[in-house]
């Protein structure tokens, strides 16, 4: 397979950052953004968005009519506990509780589904259990409920598509980490593996490329115009993700540990001499030309991966320190309107193609995930230091 390589990749490196005033760091050679402006802008962003939606329990409607705890809304208040985390607001509590008890605790399509994005909502009431001191196990039952009873089966075949990773894994490893229990860990991994390994034929995994497949669809012999694999850069935002949140989770001692914390650091490895010269991904990261362009979703996601593995450690700091912080200044300058509304953001799908053409001022067809996918993003980036 060959290899793509960006002209301004070395530039990328050694260059200046723009957009937001700095705080010096003279350890990595590259000046951080300035907390005070990563916190407004994050503000900003999510004020917008919480005007425009004060019922959380209003339906979405669309081409068709959906609950408000479907996937996209429960990735923005994965990015609304993220932000909370660094800027504990009361309102963002309270936003998240009222979402929360209007429906219910339970999961999209009722307790025991096995659909992944169906399940991503607990993610977020697992969140607000633990921030509440553990005292309500009422909050969690449901999502406890259906990830038992996935367990209690031998079906590991659900996560078709890579997205179902970030959706469904941290709720595994959530619960590992607050019951204790073993199990958790175990079905988490052998459903990863059959994702990474079998799905598709192969695995939606390419060991060479070290990037995922977003489903069957795009494996070999499926082709980008250029003759390219077709690789999805919100798809594998979701992969980075997944595997950033599966780490913070996972005991060091996990036998499967390791081969996370491996395919995360090649994951974000790959997508060094790829980044856009402007700091972005393209929705294809091989195929620059096929729908090429900014779009923020799948550059938040790669930001929010590259900025928890500096703070933790777990990636070279002058590495992809200077990678994520033009990033993040590329999204603060071109995709965060003044009033506070989220540009460049690709509609739902899942391929370069859909929600095409994209635009600083257009509408997707859903604003939550996108907005999720950044406040995650300024979360990391705002404990940078």
């Amino acid at each position: 397979m060959k290899r793509l390589l960006t002209t301004g990749f070395f530039a990328l490196i050694i260059g200046g950052m723009t957009s937001c005033s700095v705080q010096k760091q003279s350890t990595a050679k590259v000046d951080l953004p300035n907390k005070k402006e990563v916190l407004e802008v994050s503000r900003r962003a999510n004020q917008y968005f919480m005007d425009k939606w004060p019922d959380t329990k209003k339906d979405i409607v669309g081409k068709k009519v959906w609950p408000s705890n479907l996937w996209t809304r429960a990735v923005y208040y994965e990015g609304l506990m993220a932000l909370y985390s660094v800027d504990p607001k009361k309102e963002y509590y309270d936003y998240a509780m009222s979402w929360a008890n209007n429906h219910n605790w339970d999961l999209q399509r009722g307790t025991y589904t096995r659909n992944a994005d169906h399940q991503a909502c607990g993610q977020t009431y697992l969140d607000l259990y633990e921030i509440d001191g553990r005292k309500n196990p009422e909050r969690i039952k449901n999502v406890k409920a259906a990830m038992d009873s996935m367990i209690a089966t031998k079906k590991v075949d659900d996560w078709w598509w890579i997205d179902a990773l970030q959706m469904s894994m941290p709720i595994f490893t959530k619960l590992g980490r607050i019951t204790g229990e073993q199990k958790y860990f175990d079905r988490n991994y052998e459903m990863y593996a059959y994702t990474k390994y079998k799905h598709g034929g192969n695995g939606l995994y390419n060991q060479a490329d070290k990037i995922w497949w977003r489903d069957k669809s795009f494996v070999p012999p499926y082709k980008e115009p250029n003759g390219e694999d077709c690789y999805w850069s919100r798809g594998n935002g979701w992969v980075v993700a997944a595997l950033a949140k599966t780490l913070q989770d996972t005991p060091k001692s996990d036998p499967h540990y390791k081969e996370y914390l491996q395919d995360y650091k090649d994951l974000l490895a790959a997508l060094l001499p790829i980044q856009r010269e402007d700091g972005f991904w393209n929705v294809s990261l091989h195929d620059p030309n096929n729908f090429g362009g900014k779009e923020t979703t799948g550059t938040a996601l790669f930001v929010y991966g590259m900025a928890y593995g500096v703070n933790n450690n777990l990636i070279d700091r002058n590495t992809y320190l200077p990678v994520l912080v033009k990033a993040w200044n590329a999204m603060v300058k071109d995709s965060v309107l003044p009033n506070g509304f989220l540009g460049w953001v690709q509609g739902t799908g899942k391929e370069p193609k859909d929600g095409q053409p994209l635009a600083v001022d257009k509408v997707p067809d859903f604003e939550d995930y996108g907005l999720g996918c950044f406040l995650l993003a300024g979360s990391e980036v705002y404990k940078l230091k």
